[in-house]
């Protein structure tokens, strides 16, 4: 695989008049990723992905995609991304294959057989091919998303940027985006995908990055990025079969922990210590004799975390 990453953003800035809707952001992504952006609205996802798509030149900062420079050579960066927008209009007045011929021409896609070819392969990756004859109009939101990414895979782009691609989508439309968006990785495209639903990401990447107020929070894998920006204390709760008021008052007793509470068979506390720190407590929970049939953990949500980022309005 290249050492050239597909995605090199660096100081890029997007200024409005006097507002800053991009500061300074400097990311890279390697081939091959499901990358997500993530953050709530005006967190300057929507400028990033315009500059990343030619659409908008910034104030200042360089755009590199797979080795091209997309302010110096738009052409040649357009014939590698593949762009899907937020809510992409689809006509109703066209067959899918219809549609996805229109875009194929329009692409310039070989003669009329290869484009039904390549319309052919593209239906296949986004599992559509039992549809190629519905209307446009007949299709489901989850269907007429899959369609917008067959369409915007016409032209074999090796980097996919996708605003919001499962916005609206029931957990079984999401799932099937997952899986096709996971398979374009795995041969070999780099996607690029933003979002105002951390947790959605967080199944859906393989690695993400949040910002907030034009400014990147975190980056990292989704267990990389809890521990940055949530509260690192957790909430764990041991289910005990006897003997609860002995191993309450053992647990207080213990670094890093604090408001234990008894209910029925549950021993709840908080707990800010490491995962080696966590381990010990267990064990020694079980060195007092004490039979455990249960110890949970509950760390802060995905979505606890972007609520906090949001109302907090955090910067570095």
């Amino acid at each position: 695989m290249s050492a050239i990453p597909a995605i090199d953003i660096r100081y890029l800035r997007v200024d409005y008049g006097n507002f800053v809707a991009v500061d300074d952001l400097t990311l890279t992504v390697p081939r091959g990723e499901v990358f997500g952006l993530v953050g709530p609205n005006g967190a300057g996802k929507t400028s990033t992905f315009r500059v990343l798509t030619t659409l908008m030149e910034p104030t200042y900062g360089e755009v590199i995609l797979d080795g091209v420079d997309v302010l110096e050579d738009i052409e040649s960066a357009r014939r590698i991304i593949g762009y899907m927008p937020d809510l992409a209009p689809v006509p109703t007045d066209l067959k899918v294959w219809e549609f996805l011929e229109f875009h194929a021409a329009a692409y310039g896609i070989g003669n009329r057989s290869q484009r039904r070819q390549r319309v052919a392969e593209c239906l296949e990756e986004v599992a559509l091919t039992d549809q190629r004859e519905k209307w446009c109009k007949e299709l489901s939101r989850g269907q007429t998303q899959r369609v917008v990414l067959a369409k915007t895979l016409l032209h074999r782009p090796s980097v996919l940027i996708l605003d919001e691609p499962a916005s609206g989508l029931d957990p079984l439309a999401r799932r099937d985006m997952r899986t096709a968006l996971r398979k374009l990785a795995e041969g070999g495209a780099t996607v690029f995908v933003s979002s105002h639903i951390l947790s959605e990401l967080a199944e859906m990447c393989t690695s993400l990055c949040v910002m907030n107020r034009g400014r990147l929070l975190a980056s990292g894998t989704a267990e990389e990025v809890r521990q940055t920006l949530g509260n690192t204390e957790r909430v764990l709760t041991a289910t005990l079969l006897a003997r609860h008021e002995e191993a309450a008052a053992w647990i207080a007793a213990q670094p890093a922990v604090h408001e234990v509470k008894i209910s029925g068979q549950q021993v709840t506390f908080n707990f800010n210590g490491n995962d080696d720190a966590q381990a010990d407590l267990m064990e020694g929970i079980l060195r007092l004799g004490i039979r455990m049939r249960a110890f949970e953990e509950k760390r802060t949500s995905f979505e606890d975390i972007l609520v906090g980022v949001a109302e907090s309005n955090r910067l570095p």
